[in-house]
């Protein structure tokens, strides 16, 4: 078995950076070390894994800067760059798909921003893969789940009473309501990395909607078997600042001083 890693990182960062974010959340310090980087290294340590394929921002001049960010250190690492899609993420794998070389057996797609994954979690995969066609880890939803509506006012009430009390950023976020209550049976959190024959991985992307929140979810379009494997908890991915502090605390790795990472080099 050998096995490429596709790992898109052409996104803006646009959640984290409306939340508070200074900076995009790949570029954040994570014990020295850009959260990308993390990321990337929890590959270099597998015997399996043959490629390493990092996909940048799409546009040509983003794309320029994120080579010039890391360029050095991924070429370091064995990893590849190329530039990622436009604005959706299925494009950026389709391009990191186009540089798998023909003797990977398997492919792995894994989130950028999911640098706290076990390298025991790596073996369950990969040694599932081996026996199954298409794995995700995931873990059971262990809190009540609810749907809500957006019923088109704010939290602040009407406009009059906004006046009297002041608006804040807290007072005009929309005001949500439960509208029911799931049966949590059978539901999990899917996480990544997800892991494909590479051949079914590539069939799936053969069709012509790409239209997915994963690559399992292209996969399962096309008929074939998820099979699901015990992820971690640990194995967050970094969507808001407070997530980062989360990814420190779980790596055992403080918070920098000084100069941002992403300007140490």
């Amino acid at each position: 078995m050998k096995i490429a890693v596709i790992i898109p990182a052409a996104g803006a960062s646009s959640r984290y950076l409306s939340a508070g974010g200074l900076r995009s959340k790949l570029d954040e310090d994570l014990g020295g070390k850009p959260v990308l980087q993390r990321t990337v290294e929890l590959f270099t340590k597998h015997d399996l894994v043959g490629t390493i394929i990092v996909a940048g921002p799409g546009e040509d001049a983003a794309f320029k800067e994120f080579q010039e960010r890391y360029g050095d250190r991924m070429g370091l690492m064995g990893a590849r760059l190329c530039a990622g899609g436009a604005s959706q993420r299925y494009e950026t794998v389709l391009r990191g798909l186009a540089l798998v070389p023909d003797d990977c057996t398997h492919i792995a797609v894994h989130d950028a921003a999911r640098p706290c994954t076990s390298q025991e979690l790596l073996d369950r995969l990969f040694g599932a893969v081996g026996r199954h066609r298409a794995v995700v880890p995931a873990i059971a939803v262990s809190d009540t789940v609810k749907r809500v509506i957006d019923t088109g006012e704010a939290m602040g009430g009407d406009e009059d009473v906004a006046a009297i009390l002041g608006e804040t950023s807290e007072s005009r976020k929309p005001l949500q309501v439960v509208n029911e209550t799931l049966d949590r049976a059978g539901l999990v959190l899917v996480q990544t990395p997800q892991v494909f024959e590479a051949s079914l991985l590539k069939r799936a992307y053969g069709q012509k909607n790409l239209a997915s929140t994963d690559d399992a979810g292209l996969v399962e379009r096309i008929g074939e078997r998820i099979v699901v494997v015990e992820g971690e908890a640990r194995n967050i991915k970094i969507t808001l600042p407070a997530d980062l502090g989360l990814a420190r605390a779980i790596m055992g790795f403080r918070e920098p001083e000084g100069r941002p990472v992403h300007k140490r080099f």
